[in-house]
């Protein structure tokens, strides 16, 4: 079976399996292969980010966005360094082994999900989550995997949703930040009983494909739209 390296573009790489979270509507990525997930604690600071070292082998099965291949990913000691504002009404989470930060909205709570990195969400309102999943890759950029649009498009409809739900693109884009691109879109997946509005951001580096989503139920997106963008926009990946 081929990598990711040799894999066709992004409509061959991207298709997963897919199978979708009872308790959350979060949508967990399953592959053809049963991944090894290795369970890291969450590092959760209010008052201030501190940077730690690291100094251990990470390992794990690697999963392509189309084929599945075995290698090992070693990650060697580096120290993050994020320079980011945790804003009033928001916690950081800050993960020093997988090197990515982001903020989520006080009062969310960290659940387990199989096949997923980090989840957290609002225990009165199930639909209203964060996920991070990631997937080791040899490509250096997301563009290589296509414009957007076409990355953003296939994610939702092969991964982010499963095929008993409609889904509808509303948009994506591309954006830097210090010399990395990341793609944003939003989207709307529609179940028989009940329509969750989505966003998303995905990027690649340090072997890694990283996508962080999260949304809410459509009555409750005029009110959680602003939330749900500070949790997109603040995610970053530390490069080493």
């Amino acid at each position: 079976m081929a990598c990711l390296a040799n894999s066709p573009p992004v409509h061959g790489a991207l298709l997963l399996n897919r199978s979708a979270v009872a308790s959350t509507s979060y949508h967990q990525l399953v592959f053809n292969a049963r991944s090894h997930k290795r369970k890291f604690p969450l590092q959760i600071r209010a008052d201030s980010l501190k940077s730690e070292t690291q100094d251990k082998l990470s390992r794990r099965q690697i999963l392509t966005l189309g084929a599945i291949t075995a290698n090992l990913l070693i990650l060697q000691p580096n120290q993050l360094s994020f320079a980011a504002e945790v804003k009033k009404g928001f916690l950081p989470v800050s993960d020093q082994k997988d090197g990515y930060f982001f903020l989520y909205p006080f009062g969310w709570q960290e659940v387990i999900v199989e096949g997923q990195d980090k989840v957290l969400k609002d225990v009165i309102e199930p639909l209203e989550s964060v996920s991070v999943n990631l997937i080791p890759t040899s490509k250096q950029d997301i563009r290589e995997l296509g414009p957007p649009q076409v990355v953003a498009e296939t994610l939702v409809k092969k991964v982010l949703a499963p095929s008993s739900q409609k889904t509808k693109l509303i948009e994506a884009s591309e954006h830097d930040v210090d010399g990395k691109a990341y793609y944003t879109f939003e989207f709307i997946a529609q179940a028989p009983n009940f329509t969750r509005h989505a966003l998303g951001t995905v990027s690649i580096a340090n072997g890694k494909f990283y996508t962080l989503t999260t949304g809410a139920n459509e009555r409750r997106w005029g009110k959680m739209k602003d939330i749900l963008h500070e949790v997109v926009d603040s995610f970053k990946i530390e490069t080493r």
